[in-house]
């Protein structure tokens, strides 16, 4: 009896406790459900001219109408907020360096890194400044934005899991996301400056003609057919450095690369975005098309959120405005308005210089700068840490930008970001551009890190030009992308470069035009970008050939196919080396490596397609060949230069080095084989059994390292680094992806196409878009990851969105 009344409490108390555990599920459930988007009702706003819908279709795409464009504004706030606040707070705060408050003393150096660049500050500064439409505009846009966090049911979940609130929007938070944006692009150009300043002291000119050309056979510029493959002779000896990788580095670097080379070197490799157009000469329409792919860190929710904005044109007709925004700012990033479609990729120009400063005891306190002596300004800034007392952080600010402090040496950050110019909301005038030269004269005026813009008009007109602020050297050259010191001071850049001497290129005499992040000019123009770390080339290449194969008349589908172009033409000279290397002597003189080499032999020969596909393990092992070499050669470098600098290492200093390192190997100059090698061809295995080591590491079977199984994708919400038990609720599948960087199809774990878009102007039923993940950034929400596979097969959907199910009504209050 006693056993059995013993079970019967067990029972009582297990049920007991299982009910508990569901009312808790259930009250977790729900409150979570609290903070989803409200879809459909009618709310009044006081403030409003008029009445306001947001549209929402099957993927949850608002289509926003009004007749006040302030109007459209209040609901593009509402509606970013809703389904994106944690995104938009998180932009704000990278940019003024105030993550601590979030997330607590492990967030501490990014906050003093970005701390130093005062932006909020600078923020507030612009803000007074602006046109007064444009500042009433974001004005509106901020009380939609708080309206809409503030009406839903609870806080929005990130806040709950993090036991914070979150803090209201205003007007400068909106120029401090497009400030993020700047640490985004343009925040390697330090690291970079470091980088190759590292080199000027540890090699000698002629060492610096080999490591640092300027253009490569790769490059694709808008200003010449053909570019000649670098010819420096090679001095008769190599650097001190040279080849010194050391275990400890190349274990560091192998392991962030997913095992096989390249590491943290590789993933700062992967630039990103292109962008191409094909004039109305060669569309089967007669009106341009204009493709765009920003490559981006991924992550959820994505950077960009799809939208329609419907606006009053001011002569009472509307204009539909298509295309991408960014959560935080109420604007049309990339798009179409039905008359000109525009595009982005980032520019990599020389942005930035890092100006070395003087010290002497005897002026305690001072600075010398190029002007003269300075007491440089001093501002105590305060940085919020959550859950530990508040840190006080100095910044000092000569004349020519904040002091940074690098391995005992001052230097003063010159950069392009710290011009009042450098942020405005004057992008949104392309929302009225009726003509690709209105496009490009609004362009050439943007607030916005300096982009390589491609537009199109419905008239099939095409061009190119750089929007954003530029910066005006009086001596451009070679010298400003190395620390600025004595006799190189006057490379440095002073004032910004006037709208009218930017480049442009208008209608080609090809009907096409491409960026992808390389070199863009040959000629005089070059100067006024200068190179502040352009691609290698080889992606822009392939872009430009293959919008030229599409032929005398194309249609969106031909365009946009380009952008699933995944050849890898530049690895095939990596594999032919490679086999090369790998003959029947270095097979059979492999000892315990002899059989792996067999296989990868046999890999690189029948398991190679000529594409970066999911299911080779030869693309992998030419892939991995490479970044060996680069290992093998520039390890000790990049260690020493990652001492000055987080992402300071060769691959910084210049991403054309798979050129240099294939020249070496083709021209086997005696005095820069590395003396541990008795050969060039024992360098290239040592390079292969490395990478065939760490592809098999745990004994897995080499054919079964694909590239797939090492491009797995990795896109997650932020949160889940902090709640990882949730994270299966806040990840994308892992999708084995093809492509990779050298090729237009960019595909990484964390990084790749962030949209793809092809538009022609004034037919954009006819257009295509796709992006990774979806409209919000909730879980629960239908559309987290809603159109996420579409991205990730390449299946071609409508840039436009579906039939609406959702209706949303704003409406003034009436008396």
């Amino acid at each position: 009896m006693r056993k059995a009344g013993l079970g019967q409490w067990i029972k009582r108390v297990a049920l007991t406790l299982l009910l508990l555990l569901a009312i808790l599920v259930l009250a977790l459930w729900f409150f979570l459900r609290g903070s989803l988007a409200q879809l459909d009702g009618r709310r009044t706003v006081p403030t409003l001219s008029g009445s306001v819908n947001i549209a929402r279709d099957g993927q949850g795409i608002p289509t926003i109408s009004g007749g006040d464009r302030k109007d459209v504004a209040y609901a593009t706030g509402f509606a970013h907020a809703q389904d994106r606040y944690f995104q938009m707070d998180l932009l704000r705060r990278v940019a003024a360096g105030e993550l601590a408050e979030l997330f607590g003393p492990r967030a501490l150096p990014v906050d003093k890194e970005h701390r130093l660049h005062r932006f909020r500050a600078r923020a507030e500064a612009v803000l007074q400044a602006m046109p007064a439409g444009d500042r009433e505009l974001l004005a509106r846009y901020a009380a939609g934005v708080n309206d809409g966090v503030n009406s839903l049911g609870t806080r929005p979940f990130e806040y709950a899991l993090i036991r914070v609130s979150p803090r209201p929007w205003s007007e400068a938070d909106s120029l401090l996301v497009i400030w993020a944006m700047y640490f985004d692009l343009q925040g390697g150009q330090e690291a970079r400056e470091l980088a190759r300043g590292w080199l000027k002291e540890h090699a000698t000119p002629e060492q610096l003609a080999v490591l640092l050309p300027e253009s490569t056979q790769w490059d694709a510029p808008l200003d010449a057919a053909s570019v000649p493959a670098p010819d420096a002779p090679f001095p008769d000896q190599a650097p001190a450095w040279w080849g010194r990788a050391t275990a400890k580095e190349s274990a560091r670097i192998a392991g962030l690369a997913g095992a096989d080379g390249g590491g943290a070197a590789e993933l700062r490799g992967m630039v990103g975005s292109n962008n191409w157009a094909v004039a109305g000469s060669r569309s089967q329409d007669g009106g341009a098309i204009v493709a765009d792919d920003m490559h981006l860190g991924l992550q959820l929710p994505h950077i960009w959120y799809r939208a329609v904005l419907m606006v009053p044109d001011g002569h009472g007709a509307t204009r539909r405005v298509a295309g991408v925004t960014l959560p935080g700012v109420p604007l049309v990033v990339a798009g179409s308005n039905g008359h000109v479609a525009w595009g982005f990729t980032n520019s990599y120009g020389d942005y930035a210089d890092l100006v070395t400063l003087e010290t002497d005891p005897a002026q305690p306190g001072k600075l010398r700068t190029p002007a003269g002596w300075e007491s440089p300004a001093v501002h105590e800034e305060i940085i919020l840490v959550k859950d530990a007392a508040a840190e006080k952080f100095t910044v000092r600010e000569t004349s020519l930008g904040p002091v940074r402090e690098v391995a005992g040496r001052s230097y003063a950050v010159h950069w392009v970001a710290h011009a009042r110019e450098a942020v405005s909301l004057a992008a949104g005038r392309l929302e009225m551009a009726t003509t690709l030269d209105d496009a490009l004269a609004v362009a050439k005026r943007s607030g916005l890190p300096a982009q390589n813009f491609v537009a199109g008009d419905s008239k099939g007109n095409i061009g190119w030009t750089i929007a954003g602020p530029l910066p005006r050297r009086a001596q451009p050259g070679l010298a400003s992308t190395f620390p600025l010191a004595g006799e190189t001071l006057a490379a440095g850049w002073q004032g910004l470069l006037a709208p009218e001497a930017y480049p442009v290129v208008r209608n080609p005499a090809s009907g096409q035009l491409s960026t992808a992040n390389s070199r863009l000019l040959m000629g005089a123009d070059a100067a006024k970008l200068g190179d502040g770390g352009f691609d290698l080339g080889a992606r822009a290449h392939q872009v430009r050939d293959s919008v030229a194969a599409l032929g005398a008349k194309t249609n969106e589908k031909g365009v946009y196919s380009v952008a699933l172009d995944d050849r890898a033409l530049f690895l095939a000279g990596w594999r032919e080396r490679a086999l090369a290397a790998l003959d029947e002597q270095a097979v059979a003189a492999g000892g315990a490596n002899s059989a792996q080499r067999a296989a990868a032999r046999e890999l690189l020969s029948k398991n190679w397609s000529g594409h970066a596909s999911v299911d080779s393990a030869g693309y992998r092992i030419a892939r991995g060949f490479m970044w060996s070499m680069y290992e093998l050669l520039y390890g000790g470098a990049s260690a020493e230069m990652g001492k000055l600098a987080d992402k300071a290492d060769m691959a910084a200093a210049s991403a054309r080095w798979p050129v240099v390192v294939a020249r070496l190997l083709d021209e086997q100059p005696a005095g820069w084989l590395p003396p541990q090698y008795a050969s060039w061809k024992d360098l290239q295995l040592a390079a292969i059994d490395r990478t065939v080591a760490a592809m098999t590491k745990e004994g897995k079977p080499l054919a079964t390292a694909t590239w797939g199984e090492r491009n797995t994708q990795d896109i997650a919400h932020p949160i889940a680094s902090a709640a990882p038990a949730l994270r299966r609720w806040l990840s994308a599948p892992g999708d084995q992806m093809p492509g990779d960087s050298h090729m237009p199809r960019v595909a990484g774990r964390k990084f790749g196409q962030s949209e793809r878009m092809v538009v022609s102007p004034g037919k954009e039923e006819q257009g295509i878009f796709n992006m990774p993940g979806g409209q919000s950034g909730h879980p629960l929400s239908p559309y987290f990851l809603a159109g996420h596979a579409d991205w990730v097969s390449g299946k071609a959907t409508p840039f436009l969105p579906g039939p609406a199910q959702h209706m949303l009504t704003f409406v003034k209050v009436v008396n």
